[in-house]
């Protein structure tokens, strides 16, 4: 079927492409950037420029197709979101594939676990890579992180509509929540959190004694709940210090991003204080934190600091599904490693860099759940669900009720997968928990010191899918394989 000209297609598609077309451009003009930032270093630049001609041409193409005042329908904005984060990383990917030898699928693999900041790496060889694609590898989890339709909104105000919903149907957790009436003033409220977060980082991580270029590609990928490092140790060779500023940094990239901006820019703490996931999550990170410095201290070879260096920063890296890692956990004792496959499926806060379910929904379901003993116990009472001082609605239990039961099919439906083709359950269980909920690290082979270039080329692809459709919280994705939604589309 031929493509519509701008003139004949349908109002609301229109705006889909104009997005398109809109962030394609932009993404080929950065990887221009980086054509010379690699030339300038003596490195190869033909991956970023062969990137930067399909991204400005296709994305030329597609604007031109687009108009950014159109109104879409809500199925059009899912569908778009969903194409958005695998086209974006389909054009990531090139660089890796033509600068740096991957085979494509490897590539890909890369650039979809660094847009979702999941941090599953299929590089072997880390002296493959120079510093532009280290930087580049960085940077796809920087921007994955705060969100690509929220870096577009506060770039181009021309999104209007079609950016405005996209914007919540990318954001995460239960109740999309907005700090000021316009909408694009909160995504720059967002975006200023991250980049102060990213700053102190920075600075932090270069007084702590790491080099330069490593402590910049180290906070470009914490704040962002990433995970990627240029050094094929992960943190594990860096200072203790380095290690103990990790952990906070990571903590903070797991809290609420609006609730960070009250506290930064407006000096209100109370808000944060009062937050019942956020208290939720500071207690679940520290009784998993000693619970496992106990187990550390006790059954292996380290003293008391590092028993709570290693424990803290390995139950923060994996509960706000960054998947640095201060040591190979895959060596530590199966109940030190049972605590953190079950963080794996907790996640941190919502409005975060995180992914996961978050701890918003865990706290809502424990909440259903007392709600329903004692209405079995009361059947007239009157009962409504609260979260702090709020009533939550009935729709959103319901939404969150159908998130957790699509998670847990996905999961399932990845582990099997991969179990089928690798014949490991411990890589198959713990590759699927990790790539649905963007952490990084299994165990086994492709353990926090390992990697995913052995495994089977359809393991990988059943991963690609996972780990974007954790990223957009499942719905959007599960949406484009809906007959429903292509009969509304026509």
């Amino acid at each position: 079927m031929r493509p519509w000209p701008a003139s004949s297609a349908r109002p609301g598609f229109r705006s889909s492409l104009y997005l398109l077309g809109l962030t394609y451009q932009g993404f080929g003009l950065l990887l221009a950037a980086f054509t010379l930032l690699a030339f300038f270093l003596g490195e190869d630049a033909r991956g970023f420029a062969l990137g930067a001609i399909l991204g400005l041409g296709v994305g030329r193409g597609l604007q031109l197709l687009g108009h950014p005042q159109a109104q879409p329908k809500r199925a059009e904005v899912f569908a778009t979101v969903a194409l958005l984060w695998i086209l974006v990383p389909a054009l990531g990917a090139v660089p890796y594939w033509v600068s740096g030898g991957m085979p494509y699928l490897d590539a890909l693999f890369e650039a979809v676990s660094g847009f979702t900041t999941t941090g599953a790496t299929a590089l072997q060889d880390f002296s493959l890579f120079g510093e532009s694609l280290f930087l580049w590898r960085s940077l796809t989890q920087w921007m994955g992180g705060i969100g690509i339709v929220v870096l577009f909104l506060v770039i181009f105000p021309q999104l209007q509509v079609a950016g405005r919903q996209a914007f919540f149907a990318e954001s995460t957790g239960v109740e999309k929540e907005r700090l000021t009436p316009r909408l694009r003033h909160t995504a720059q409220a967002v975006l200023r959190v991250y980049v102060a977060l990213t700053g102190m980082a920075l600075l932090a991580y270069w007084l702590a004694g790491m080099p330069p270029f490593e402590a910049l590609a180290n906070a470009l990928t914490t704040i962002p709940a990433g995970g990627f490092s240029p050094n094929p140790q992960s943190f594990a060779t860096y200072a203790p210090l380095a290690q103990w500023l990790g952990t906070l940094f990571m903590f903070l990239a797991g809290a609420n991003f609006l609730l960070q901006y009250r506290l930064l820019f407006g000096r209100e703490v109370g808000p944060l204080l009062r937050d019942a996931e956020f208290r939720a999550y500071g207690v679940l990170v520290l009784l998993a934190g000693l619970l496992l410095a106990l187990y550390l201290y006790t059954h292996h070879l380290y003293g008391l600091e590092a028993s709570l260096r290693h424990a803290f920063f390995q139950v923060v890296s994996i509960l706000t599904t960054t998947g640095f890692a201060s040591v190979d956990f895959a060596q530590w004792v199966v109940p030190a490693q049972a605590i953190l496959v079950l963080l794996m499926f907790v996640g941190g806060s919502a409005g975060s860099g995180a992914g996961g379910i978050k701890v918003v929904r865990w706290l809502l379901l424990f909440g259903l759940l007392r709600r329903e003993i004692t209405r079995t116990l009361h059947p007239q009472a009157v009962l409504p669900l609260r979260l702090g001082q709020r009533v939550v609605s009935e729709e959103a239990l319901r939404q969150v009720s159908v998130f957790v039961f699509l998670y847990t099919v996905l999961f399932g439906f990845g582990t099997l997968a991969v179990a089928l083709l690798e014949g490991d359950f411990v890589v198959a269980f713990t590759a699927s928990a990790q790539a649905i909920g963007n952490i990084g690290p299994g165990l086994g082979p492709i353990g926090p010191m390992g990697s995913y270039a052995g495994l089977h080329p359809l393991s990988k692809l059943v991963l690609i899918l996972q780990m974007w459709a954790g990223r957009i919280e499942i719905l959007p994705v599960v949406l484009l394989f809906s007959p429903e939604l292509w009969r509304r589309l026509r």
